[in-house]
């Protein structure tokens, strides 16, 4: 039997879902996202998401990276599975909750005509503890949870100011004057895969433009870089504000879009965007 998929997208961040409620789980999803998401022979994707039954939310989400590598969360991509659930009938809430890697994280919606336009997740608490994050880079004991925040990290010849959290998947926020290719595509697969990173980790390249608003491109673990990363915006967020550079409250510019941030007084970071449908179709299953 063919798979079902639907492809959908959040501020160009795509991936290919697969509605496990209706349909039997692809039997080797990591193969399958690797084959989905290559855009020359495949569908074309940042990674593949499975939309799962859960015994404690409206639905479960599992995510593969393009290397079909697994991922614990994307910001992204948990807008959009709230908003396949809605509009496809799972659950027929305007508040929703969804399983992820980093537990369970409730989302409001924004209707228009009746199908959802919008998102706001509550995305959790940052982590900052270095061992949790995971990184191997020392902590600075003048920020919360020995953060490893403003610490020094060598690539190569260069030496780079760092802030590591994770947002339920690791993160490192570089600030520099222009999120630039020289940045993005010369750091960004170096760092992911340095060793200070056991678990490897997605990049932000940060601009600070005003205290409410960033711009920022991210190389994201498993996918290179992509459109958008909405744990990697939040990330952005958290180090900006936790630094001095920003408010907690701003407007991030991403490649694909904009997304509205706000780590709040609670210390739970709410990330607000667009979930878009694209198009549905059928994927041979190769067991056939």
């Amino acid at each position: 039997m063919p798979i079902r998929f639907t492809k959908m997208q959040g501020i160009g961040n795509d991936y290919v879902y697969v509605d496990c409620f209706n349909n039997p789980p692809p039997s080797d999803p990591a193969e399958l996202a690797r084959a989905v998401s290559d855009r020359h022979f495949g569908v074309g994707a940042d990674g593949l998401i499975l939309i799962l039954p859960s015994e404690t939310a409206d639905a479960r989400m599992q995510m593969f990276n393009s290397d079909g590598s697994e991922s614990e969360m994307c910001g992204n991509g948990i807008r959009c599975v709230a908003k396949y659930v809605f509009d496809h009938g799972i659950a027929r809430r305007k508040r929703l909750t969804i399983e992820t890697g980093r537990g369970v994280l409730s989302l409001d919606l924004e209707l228009n005509d009746d199908r959802v336009s919008r998102v706001k997740v509550d995305m959790g608490e940052p982590i900052f503890e270095p061992s949790r994050v995971p990184t191997t880079l020392p902590g600075n004991p003048n920020y919360p949870g020995n953060a490893a925040a403003d610490v020094p990290m060598e690539i190569g010849n260069e030496m780079l100011m760092v802030t590591c959290l994770s947002m339920g998947n690791p993160h490192c926020v570089v600030f520099v004057e222009e999120p630039s290719d020289h940045w993005v595509l010369r750091f960004g697969p170096k760092i992911e895969r340095d060793s200070h990173f056991p678990r490897r980790v997605n990049v932000s390249f940060v601009q600070v433009l005003s205290p409410g608003e960033i711009n920022l491109r991210v190389w994201e673990r498993g996918s290179g870089e992509t459109m958008a990363c909405g744990t990697g915006a939040c990330a952005s967020c958290v180090a900006a504000a936790l630094t001095g550079r920003t408010s907690r409250k701003l407007v991030a510019h991403l490649r694909g879009g904009d997304l509205e941030l706000l780590w709040g007084d609670d210390n739970h970071v709410y990330m607000t965007g667009p979930a878009v449908e694209v198009f549905s179709g059928e994927w041979p299953d190769r067991r056939d």
